[in-house]
This record gives C-alpha cells, sequence and structure tokens, in this order.
C-alpha cells in the first residue's frame, strides 16, 4: 500500500490513501467519524433565538393565560468598569419587573454603579463551605428575586433588551425549564480574535452546535452561564445552585443535573441578541478558557481524554500535516470539515477579521489550553481557589 503522504507527480501534490491496517489511521478514522457525528447536528437545530420570539406565546395570551414576570439576575465581583452597559440595556427591557445586581464583596464601586442604575442591590455574603463564588451569588440572587422566571446574566454581557422576554417566551413555547443561550463575542485584539475561535470550535467537535434537535443524554448537556433562564420556585424546590455548589463549570454542572431530574434542558443560539465582551488579548484568552474548557469536575477523566483525542486529530492536525506534506485523502477531508465549522462559527463574531478567518492556525494552542485544563483542573479565579 502507498504511504499516508503527499505524493508528488511533476509539479503537483496528490492526496493518497491511508493504509487502513496502520492502528494510528484506524485512531484517526475513529475520531474523524465521532466528530462528524456531532458536527453534522447541525443540519437539525432549533431556530435562533430572535427579538420577535414574544410572538409565539401569543396563543397563550389569547387564551387569558398571563405571561410570566421576569426577574433579571446578575452576580458582579469587582465589575464596576464592565456593568454599566448590561444595566443601561436593561432599563425598561419588556417583560423585565426587576434586576437585582448581587454585589459579591466587590472592593470597587460596583454596588453603588448598581443602585445608580436603578437596580436592586443584594449585598452577598462570606462563602459558606464548600460553595464556589458565582454559584452562591447565583442562589442569594435568585433567593432574593421575586420574579416568576429568573434570567441570569454576567456583569461583561451585552443584552439586547429584548433579549429576557424573547427567552422566556422561547421556552414556554417550546416547553423547555432550563434554557442557556450561546451568544456572539467582542475580542478586542487580533490575538483574542485568533485565538477565540479555536477553542470555541473544540466544543463543536466535542458536544455539537448548540440548540441541536434529537435526544442528547443528560451527561453530555451543554450550558453556557452567561446566559440562563428558569422557572424561579421549581428551581428552588430542585435546590436551585446547591447541587453544584462547588463546581468549577457550575453552569454545565447545572445542565447536566437538572436533565437528569426530567427537566427540559438546551442551550439556544442567541447571537443576534446577546454581545460578550471577551478577555483583551490573547494571553488572557488563554489562561480564562483554560480554566474551563476540559470541564472540570463535570466530565470524568476517561470522556475528557477521549474528547482530547478527537480534537487533536480532527480539528488540529490536519493543517500541521498538510503543511508538512504528510497530508493524505483523511487529512483533506478533516480540512474541508474544519472549512466547514468556520463558516458556521462566524455568526458568533459580530466583527471578523483576518485573525478569524486565521484561527485554524490557533488549533494547536488550544489543545494546550484543553491539555491544562485537565492537568489542573482547579485553577484560581478572581483571587479565589477552587477547592
Amino acid at each position: 500500500m502507498r504511504r499516508t503522504r503527499l505524493t508528488s507527480r511533476g509539479s503537483r501534490w496528490l492526496p493518497s490513501l491511508p493504509r487502513v491496517t496502520s492502528p494510528w489511521t484506524l485512531l484517526r478514522v475513529v475520531a474523524a467519524g465521532l466528530a462528524l457525528v456531532r458536527i453534522v447536528r447541525a443540519a437539525r437545530r432549533r431556530p435562533p433565538l430572535h427579538a420577535d420570539d414574544v410572538s409565539a406565546v401569543d396563543g397563550l395570551a389569547g387564551a387569558g393565560v398571563g405571561l410570566p414576570s421576569i426577574s433579571v439576575v446578575v452576580p458582579a465581583r469587582d465589575e464596576a468598569e464592565r456593568l454599566g452597559p448590561l444595566l443601561e440595556a436593561l432599563r425598561d427591557a419588556p417583560g423585565v419587573t426587576e434586576v437585582v445586581v448581587v454585589d459579591d464583596q466587590s472592593t470597587d464601586g460596583t454596588a453603588e454603579l448598581a443602585v445608580a442604575a436603578g437596580a436592586e442591590v443584594v449585598p452577598g455574603t462570606a462563602l459558606p463551605h464548600g460553595w464556589a463564588g458565582k454559584a452562591w451569588a447565583v442562589q442569594q440572587g435568585v433567593r432574593a428575586a421575586r420574579g416568576e422566571w429568573i434570567v441570569a446574566l454576567d456583569a461583561d454581557t451585552r443584552p439586547d433588551p429584548a433579549l429576557p422576554g424573547a427567552l422566556v417566551n422561547r421556552a414556554l413555547a417550546d416547553g423547555l425549564q432550563f434554557v442557556t443561550v450561546g451568544g456572539s463575542f467582542e475580542c478586542p485584539t487580533p490575538g483574542a480574535a485568533w485565538l477565540h475561535p479555536a477553542l470555541l470550535t473544540t466544543l463543536v467537535y466535542r458536544f455539537g452546535p448548540p440548540g441541536a434537535l434529537g435526544r442528547v443524554a443528560p451527561n453530555r448537556q451543554m450550558a453556557n452561564g452567561q446566559c440562563m433562564a428558569f422557572p424561579r420556585v421549581p428551581f428552588l424546590r430542585a435546590g436551585g445552585m446547591q447541587p453544584v455548589a462547588g463546581q468549577v463549570v457550575e453552569d454545565v454542572a447545572l445542565a447536566r443535573h437538572l436533565a437528569g431530574r426530567g427537566w427540559q434542558v438546551t442551550m439556544l443560539d442567541g447571537a443576534d441578541l446577546l454581545l460578550t465582551e471577551m478577555y483583551p488579548d490573547g494571553p488572557s484568552t488563554f489562561r480564562g478558557w483554560a480554566r474551563s474548557l476540559a470541564l472540570p469536575g463535570v466530565e470524568p477523566w476517561y470522556r475528557q481524554l477521549v474528547d482530547l483525542a478527537v480534537v487533536v486529530v480532527a480539528q488540529a492536525l490536519p493543517l500541521p500535516r498538510l503543511l508538512a506534506r504528510r497530508a493524505d485523502a483523511l487529512d483533506v477531508a478533516l480540512l474541508a470539515v474544519r472549512a466547514g465549522t468556520l463558516v458556521g462559527t462566524r455568526t458568533a463574531y459580530r466583527r471578523r477579521s483576518a485573525a478569524y478567518w486565521c484561527s485554524p492556525a490557533a488549533d494547536l494552542v488550544a489543545v494546550a489550553a484543553l491539555v491544562r485544563g485537565i492537568v489542573d483542573p482547579r485553577q484560581p479565579w478572581r483571587g479565589r481557589r477552587y477547592r
């Protein structure tokens, strides 16, 4: 059989067929198959979240069923520099009856800014034993809120004013009980714009796109804690954040816990209604994502290693193999798939510079972030260490 590399015929380089009896090639075929099964789920997804989703429940209103009140809960720790645009966007947002900011023992002017913007401020208390910071802040905010539905937003998000109402209405229309939103991202520097898409794409290769239809096992659910929606009283009756109190990735842990209890759980594409201001440069992007990318405490080690192999073989290696003139037909096919994911994730970036289109060259760096998360699963965050 021919060797697994590009062969020269005159001035042309043609991909050879891989040796199917090679253990390395068998591993590549299996990894490619797993990646493709996940990626093709993009063909059947729930429609993206739009501002006009409020019309999805007009039938309920016409039947005399009142729409629920909405409390927006914002956990905030030293967010005075970033919180203002979020609170301004929520001012008079349709359906929102209150905005609750949990001041998680900030040392800056977070509380004062929130009060000036008209939000209700809950002074966060010290962490109880076994709790992580964000989980405890969200728990306090949900307890203090009075709305029938909670929409929890991170302080660095920039929602469209229609987001809370559209999200809750979509949940009601689709019979969903716990919904998170994958929004769009603002990457302010070329380094961040180059690395961030590669990191995001590892999630697609491991779990598929957000909002995919079809059955998803509870232990494979994904979530984005930057924006979560759920009914307040049933959520508290289910334990609130207590079951995931000490988790590093409390959002994914919560989605899987609730799905295991029979809740209808999903993640929607909300790129049109939610923008998140990301890390300022490449190094901080690497450090921030490395903390949670491997889903420490949520994914068992053997699945972490399997998914790492999928990302390495199916996402990261084909381009270096092509540049080294060792690519075969499988590499060429995988490069075509990678180009497809690059097109598919473009809607998650409102400004797509040349750095975005060159992001496949950052796939090996994304692998390094994933490895770091597996090796060091309890990295500190905001001055706090996870137990």
